[in-house]
């Protein structure tokens, strides 16, 4: 075997992807595998702006992790990579400098160990949406597969979708056949001699975390940043104290920074009101400017959906805390509505008695869950056809979904642009040579039988 590590650096936390394949491999398809995973204790590494020599520390557990799940002489031939995304994307829009100073040491550290490290570097919005999409139709064999003879099938499905939601920002990715107005949500691919266009596109300040920040911004806007503020879509018997600079410590909150100082506190009470929290996170979005044929939101082009769709990170884990906690289906839109209506009006106790060991995500789920609904139906247009066509999931068999193995694909050339077909492998040879010797027996044994019946016919008389 073959292995590969990726540390998929996102902006609430790190996690390290170790993934294996047949040595032997002749550019196949879903071979490669998830062999290992874990996440790396603490904060993401944009986090570690004023200590930059601890975001490559942090990683070390996990690393140490690495040196034992991949077998010691597999360690020098074992590529390395690491890429960061919106989390270091927002802290180079805020100080390019600290940025390269956190990825300088996160490299140093990744330097020190017996792997082929081969780079740590943040990857644009779309890059993340595009690994992300080759990742799951990777997995889902919808590029090419074997077939039971060991030749090379085209499989006649379409791809699939893919919409990821991480802690600063969320992406959508299909493949259309609409004209794409606007090129820079363009995406050409030339993949085992087929060529796919697809369209991407990565929304910043979008991500479950800097959601939360804009809408607590927007409330604190809402009520004139009074001492004590409501907040909607937080539980009834839920209340905290925040420091001002605790909201506008990010580049998505920045504009809205009040003249007050940064070390005031201001406490927020939940008052659970499902339409007053929608009424506050639709003003998240901006769905009045448009200078394309059709836009999402904030006047960005999108082609209508179609097809089916995989939504996985926190798409997965809010539809997964309603169907399992709150014992909800979602299968219309409609029903998406109706659970966060249903999260919004349960009291702080009654959460806390449902999912105990939810407690630092539970006040959230109101919001999150009605910024979902928002973000599909009003945002990218699904509806009570097309919603139904989206599947929920984290994994594909033992593989985690997400960019970090289509990065490494790329990276590894391990997808080729041209058709294999005509490479057949040695397994189509020894199938072949298998089916003569059937062939050639079953003849032979129905020769054998058919003298041995006329020689006892002859026999008789």
């Amino acid at each position: 075997l073959q292995y590969g590590i990726v540390l998929d650096a996102g902006s609430s936390h790190t996690a390290m992807f170790i993934y294996k394949w047949p040595a032997d491999k002749e550019n196949d398809t879903g071979v490669v595998s998830e062999h290992g995973m874990c996440d790396v204790e603490g904060p993401g590494i944009s986090s570690y702006s004023s200590n930059p020599p601890a975001a490559g520390t942090s990683l070390e557990h996990c690393l140490n992790q690495a040196l034992r799940d991949v077998p010691k002489e597999k360690h020098v031939g074992t590529p390395l990579y690491l890429g960061a995304t919106a989390g270091m994307r927002l802290l180079n829009i805020a100080d390019p400098q600290v940025s390269d100073a956190v990825l300088r040491a996160v490299a140093a550290t990744l330097k020190t160990y017996p792997f082929d490290f081969r780079g740590a570097k943040i990857l644009s919005g779309e890059e993340e949406g595009v690994f992300g999409w080759v990742t799951a139709n990777y997995l889902l064999e919808n590029f090419i597969k074997r077939g039971w003879l060991g030749e090379w099938i085209q499989p006649q499905k379409k791809t699939l979708g893919a919409m990821d939601f991480g802690g600063a920002s969320t992406q959508i990715t299909f493949e259309t056949r609409d004209t794409i107005e606007n090129p820079r949500n363009e995406v050409m691919l030339k993949l085992y001699g087929q060529a796919y266009k697809v369209y991407t596109h990565s929304f910043l300040c979008y991500g479950r975390d800097q959601v939360l920040k804009r809408l607590l911004s927007k409330l604190l806007q809402a009520e004139s940043y009074q001492g004590t503020v409501s907040h909607p879509c937080w539980p009834v018997g839920y209340n905290k104290s925040l420091l001002l600079s605790s909201i506008y410590d990010s580049p998505c909150t920045e504009k809205e920074r009040p003249s007050l100082a940064l070390n005031t506190t201001v406490t927020l009470v939940g008052t659970g009101n499902g339409n007053l929290c929608t009424l506050h996170v639709s003003k998240l979005f901006d769905f009045t400017n448009c200078s394309f044929s059709r836009c999402s939101f904030d006047g960005i082009f999108q082609p209508e959906v179609s097809g089916n769709f995989i939504a996985f990170s926190a798409f997965f884990y809010t539809v997964d805390f309603i169907r399992t906690v709150m014992g909800r289906p979602v299968h219309l839109p409609r029903d998406l509505k109706d659970a966060a209506d249903a999260i919004c009006a349960t009291s702080w106790s009654e959460l806390l008695q449902k999912a105990p060991k939810l407690e630092k995500r539970l006040p959230d789920y109101c919001a999150v869950s009605t910024f979902v609904f928002l973000l599909t139906t009003k945002g990218y247009s699904f509806n009570n056809h097309s919603f139904p066509n989206i599947a929920f999931q984290k994994k594909v068999g033992e593989t985690s979904i997400g960019w970090a193995l289509g990065y490494m694909l790329n990276l590894t050339n391990m997808i080729p642009a041209e058709n294999p077909s005509s490479h057949k492998s040695m397994l189509y040879n020894y199938w072949v040579i298998l089916i003569l010797l059937f062939v050639v027996t079953t003849l032979t044994s129905l020769v054998t039988a058919i003298c041995l019946l006329r020689h006892s016919k002859s026999s008789i008389i």
